[in-house]
């Protein structure tokens, strides 16, 4: 299905998504944009959304699964501006967003889907989820100018560190479980990166509710929603695998030409599991076994 806008989809289609949870993808360039789609389906999403401008061209076989809706940041459509109205089409069910270049893994998702993971966090009353954005990058910068590899991909295994989040309407103390996370490509090229898109944390699964609202810096305005986990114990986290940074990085002028290289010594090959992520730290099962 294809839509000429959000409004369009709103007005005639969204019956088709009655039920979570629901991948919003948001396509800002062509890159991957089939890997993107294709890893997203594998996870077990009920129904995957499609956002990108109209002259980008979509296999045949990617438009079969998805809602395509014509969709370009170039004319001013603001990504959370989108989420917004799904959020206010679809109360109650659980939503994800993303962008293309960027693939969600959670603990176990190689035998189990999206779906199961949810009904658990929801058990433990929680409506959101923490996902960390963990860059990937491509080990030959040469071969791959646009710091994209799906088969040489590489990852930090270290250099991951968390800040209080300051509530400047409470005289700036920390926030209650609240924590801004930093590290990969952000952090070790901060001076090419503004200092309001340097976090690496995005609440990126979330179930809707009226009024709920998100934010261009990846925040909501329920606070609860922004927590790390409930005030009795851990909860599941998740990671979303990003090139994101590294596309920005290698197409931006002011830092494409200083930078040859992703690679430092805490680089190491991305393998493509949930494993690897839990081993590093960067997503932890909670009380899911």
């Amino acid at each position: 299905m294809h839509y000429n806008d959000l409004n369009a989809f709103l007005t005639s289609g969204n019956a088709a998504l009655k039920k979570g949870p629901v991948a919003l993808i948001f396509a800002e360039d062509e890159a991957e944009i089939a890997s993107t789609v294709r890893h997203h389906a594998g996870l077990g999403f009920k129904a995957m959304v499609l956002f990108m401008p109209a002259n980008f061209a979509l296999d045949p076989e990617i438009a079969a699964l998805v809602i395509r809706i014509d969709f370009d940041r170039a004319r001013g459509d603001a990504f959370h501006d989108a989420v917004n109205a799904m959020i206010e089409a679809m109360p109650g069910e659980w939503l994800y967003y993303c962008f293309n270049t960027e693939y969600l893994f959670f603990p176990f998702c190689e035998t189990r889907t999206v779906g199961e993971m949810l009904a658990f966090h929801t058990e433990e009353r929680r409506d959101a989820m923490l996902t960390y954005v963990v860059d990937l990058y491509a080990g030959d910068l040469e071969e791959n100018p646009d710091g994209i590899s799906m088969e040489d991909a590489l990852l930090d295994r270290s250099g991951y560190y968390a800040q209080s989040r300051l509530d400047p309407a409470n005289h700036n103390h920390p926030k209650e479980r609240q924590l801004d996370f930093f590290g990969g490509l952000r952090w070790r090229f901060e001076e090419h990166i503004p200092a309001n898109r340097r976090r690496i944390d995005r609440v990126a699964l979330f179930r809707a509710q009226k009024g709920l609202r998100l934010s261009a810096d990846h925040l909501f305005n329920d606070e609860e929603y922004n927590t790390f986990s409930c005030q009795w114990h851990h909860n599941l986290t998740a990671a979303i695998c990003s090139f994101r940074a590294a596309k920005a990085l290698k197409r931006n002028p002011g830092s494409t030409f200083e930078i040859t290289s992703f690679r430092w010594h805490n680089s190491e090959p991305f393998e493509w599991h949930s494993r690897q992520l839990l081993d590093l730290g960067l997503m932890e099962p909670g009380q899911w076994f």
